[in-house]
């Protein structure tokens, strides 16, 4: 896909609630587990494509994952490049060989052409972002 080809937001999109303020320990000290030790994010999927969808469709996709680090994983943030995108993280730890899963909705109106819209979670994993792409074609309603 070349980059041209992108539809992209002047939005920024966030978590509306900041997980660092609202007392889980160890959230805002990402650097504190030694790299031997850290948590790994590991997705089942790196990437979604969801295919043709009409212009205002909403879709919704899980990114599952695993923890097969050594600590618990603690995610304290996930942002997507668009306001038309929406994730939501897990706020307790996951434990050594738990599962997780980022809900992410992509809110379709207004967009046409090739997406991929990127989904960054932020946890103590090493490093501490952790990249999931959620792509596809929005193609205008018929008339």
């Amino acid at each position: 896909m070349a980059a041209g080809m992108l539809a992209a937001c002047s939005q920024s999109n966030s978590q509306s609630n900041n997980s660092a303020n609202q007392g889980q320990a160890g959230s805002g000290n990402a650097a504190a587990v030694s790299s031997a030790s850290a948590p790994v994010m590991k997705f089942e999927n790196g990437s979604h494509d969801f295919g043709k969808i009409t212009q205002g469709d909403i879709v919704h996709y899980d990114f599952k994952f695993t923890n097969t680090g050594k600590t618990p994983l603690i995610i304290s943030n996930a942002t997507a490049s668009c306001g038309c995108t929406t994730p939501e993280y897990p706020h307790e730890p996951i434990k050594p060989g738990s599962n997780g899963v980022i809900k992410v909705t992509f809110n379709s109106a207004g967009k046409n052409g090739v997406q991929d819209k990127q989904i960054t979670v932020t946890a103590n994993t090493n490093p501490a972002d952790n990249i999931v792409h959620l792509i596809g074609e929005v193609t205008l309603p018929k008339k």
